[in-house]
């Protein structure tokens, strides 16, 4: 399958048999489980397995209001066995305002996304500033330099920038599509594609939610993936749109820009794909290059190490499965550690930590023959784990590796733990909290994961 861009560009039908459009949550919701659980039978990959899981059960520039924070009803809890033990639970906020869908960190600060249209910014712990959105669920934070890039609900981008004079105040730079861009490309009829029948669109604009952003390595191309089975292209110093590219069957659920010009995708429709990106003037083409993976469950997530040596992909089936660059990506292996789906995955150093929708992550440890091993199993969350972000802890001894790893979760909470790169593997944190048992059998019944049958995350 080939992907079309600019001109010719059409869309396929919205209403694929996996594909309903976007609804309002219910309280006990959350956004797109997939109840398809079953492993792979007589694989020829290697796999490694995790330990049994136990898990536990307004305008864009309107002012921000700190006294509706949840701050106040819900501080940080500190762990008090943070100090001697190598994994530990932290901190915890309890938010009562929405789900968490989005998480970015950077240095001291770390943003969080929710449905309630709120990017908070916290710093050391503590709330220290907030900026609004007048419309639309925030699906995704990336931090480009100076800027914060969000993508949301209603398919468009929004870019904020921090105050010069106050370090706790944001202000919203730009809209994507821009208004210019938008009312330029309106003028031609040739900029119109079909979406479905009687209904036509600019190219330039998602007309689904966005899924995820991402960013090249000198930050001067924005990608956003969407629903709408397509991945645009930015120019991030003009937020000008360069292309569209109809890229798979069903939502574009993940999206990471590789090394070498490589763009990697990963759908609803069960496939990674591998794009190829061409410098065409003054605009950017991107060709498909390979099916890395097909496979009846949706791929859910996507991540690269810092190095971009090794791609892993998270599937609705709770399995990960990775690709080696030095043996030309290569298929290595399946990591199998969760009962549900896996909904977010990032990289730090050696080590891999995987969200699922069974409320537990494991962290995955690399070894220098590509072998990995889950070193524990850190469970608190009530929730699916929705989104990860890992920054390196500068707070250590010299020669030791210690990662603070952030996870946001549909139980509307924000947990941080503290993860050592060589811990002994075999141990399982969690937050002392009424649990669940869960047999090997059976799982719980929530009602959320019952009802949500897409495909979508």
């Amino acid at each position: 399958m080939t992907g079309s861009s600019r001109k010719g560009h059409t869309f396929l039908d919205e209403g694929s048999v996996h594909g309903r459009r976007f609804g309002k949550l219910k309280k006990d919701e959350f956004d797109g489980y997939n109840s398809d659980n079953h492993p792979r039978k007589n694989s020829p990959i290697k796999t490694t397995d995790a330990p049994h899981l136990d898990p536990q059960m307004a305008s864009d520039n309107s002012p921000y209001d700190a006294s509706l924070s949840p701050l106040s009803k819900s501080p940080w809890h500190v762990n008090e066995e943070a100090s001697s033990s190598e994994e530990a639970l932290v901190g915890s906020l309890v938010r009562e305002e929405g789900h968490i869908y989005s998480l970015a960190a950077t240095k001291d600060l770390l943003y969080t996304g929710s449905d309630s249209k709120n990017i908070r910014v916290w710093k050391n712990q503590k709330e220290f500033a907030g900026f609004k959105s007048n419309s639309g669920l925030v699906k995704a934070i990336v931090i480009a330099g100076e800027k914060i890039l969000t993508g949301h609900q209603d398919g468009r981008i929004r870019v904020w920038r921090v105050s010069n004079k106050n370090e706790q105040t944001y202000r919203r730079a730009a809209t994507l599509p821009t208004l210019r861009n938008y009312i330029k490309c309106s003028m031609k009829p040739s900029n119109y594609v079909e979406v479905r029948r009687h209904r036509n669109v600019l190219w330039i604009k998602h007309y689904d939610a966005i899924s995820c952003l991402s960013l090249t390595e000198d930050l001067s191309l924005i990608y956003s993936a969407s629903w709408d089975k397509t991945f645009k292209v930015w120019r991030a110093s003009n937020y000008k749109c360069l292309e569209s590219v109809t890229a798979h069957d069903d939502a574009v659920n993940a999206l990471v820009v590789g090394f070498d010009g490589l763009v990697f995708t990963g759908s609803a429709d069960g496939t990674v794909k591998i794009w190829r990106r061409e410098m065409q003037g003054k605009g950017t083409k991107h060709f498909f290059s390979q099916t890395l993976l097909k496979q009846e469950c949706a791929v859910t997530a996507l991540t690269l190490n810092s190095d971009g040596t090794f791609l892993y992909a998270g599937s609705s089936d709770g399995l990960v499965n990775y690709w080696v660059r030095e043996t030309n990506l290569e298929h290595c292996g399946i990591l199998r550690g969760h009962k549900l789906a896996v909904l977010c995955l990032v990289a730090a150093g050696s080590l891999v930590f995987s969200g699922s929708a069974d409320m537990a992550i494991c962290v995955w440890k690399r070894s220098i023959t590509n072998e990995h091993v889950c070193m524990s199993v850190l469970s608190g969350h009530t929730g699916p784990v929705k989104c990860l972000a890992a920054e390196k802890d500068l707070d250590v001894m010299l020669h030791e590796r210690k990662w603070i790893l952030y996870s946001g979760s549909l139980d509307k909470s924000v947990k941080v733990w503290k993860v050592k790169e060589n811990a002994p593997p075999g141990q399982q944190t969690h937050q002392q909290a009424p649990r669940l048992s869960v047999s090997s059998g059976e799982f719980p019944r929530v009602s959320s994961l019952r009802k949500m049958g897409s495909r979508r995350y």
